[in-house]
């Protein structure tokens, strides 16, 4: 009885690895720990902002409004409670990091009109971090990007489809493009017509004057 069983389940094995289930499972895994590093990252740059907003209203208070709009983005994208298996979810989340992107764009346009800010130190250090924050970013959605692909590719493959289809595993969203609606505008191209100059008129001519009699 138990070599039955070890046969049927070695049988089992063997159905499921040749069938693609395996392949799955890796794949799925490997998209939730790219998920995790895009988290990780993300979280990453919130940490780095209350320190950079301080020290950017020890020199500009007065730029409140910048600084109340980082600090309102910032909230926000960190209360999104996201999904990544859900479209709607994932575009929520990738929505309200782009509001914190942009708001922490307007906040370096208003560095620049204090030299002693940009040179201070502590400022100087923390716009370093935020830099390679973000570089860490990009780097982190790209893997996320190509595991999600790699495993959306094999669960519509035949045959393994068929077993994606049993076990319940589904083609996953993925991060699209932030500003999808901006670039998929077609540019607007103005051939306006060259503008015309007036002719320049010719000079006056004095009048031509009769030459004076002869008296003998």
């Amino acid at each position: 009885m138990r070599a039955l069983q070890g046969l049927l389940l070695a049988a089992s094995a063997l159905l499921l690895s040749g069938c693609g289930y395996n392949t799955i499972q890796v794949q799925d895994e490997q998209t939730k720990s790219a998920w995790s590093e895009v988290l990780n990252q993300y979280q990453r740059r919130a940490d780095l902002i209350p320190n950079l907003v301080n020290t950017v209203k020890g020199f500009a208070a007065q730029e409140q409004a910048v600084l109340i709009g980082v600090t309102e983005a910032r909230a926000k994208a960190t209360q999104v409670r996201v999904d990544p298996a859900d479209p709607a979810s994932l575009q929520q989340f990738q929505a309200a990091q782009g509001e914190l992107s942009s708001a922490l764009a307007r906040l370096m346009v208003v560095v620049e009109r204090y030299p002693e800010l940009k040179s201070d130190q502590n400022f100087r250090d923390l716009q370093a971090q935020l830099e390679g924050t973000e570089n860490r970013i990009t780097v982190a959605r790209n893997r996320y990007i190509q595991a999600v692909q790699d495993y959306n590719v094999t669960v519509r493959k035949f045959p393994v489809n068929l077993t994606a289809m049993i076990f319940g595993y589904d083609v996953k969203p993925n991060f699209t493009v932030e500003n999808e609606a901006e670039i998929s505008r077609p540019p607007t191209v103005e051939f306006g017509a060259p503008a015309t100059t007036a002719p320049t008129p010719a000079p006056e001519t004095a009048p031509a004057t009769e030459p004076a009699p002869v008296t003998n």
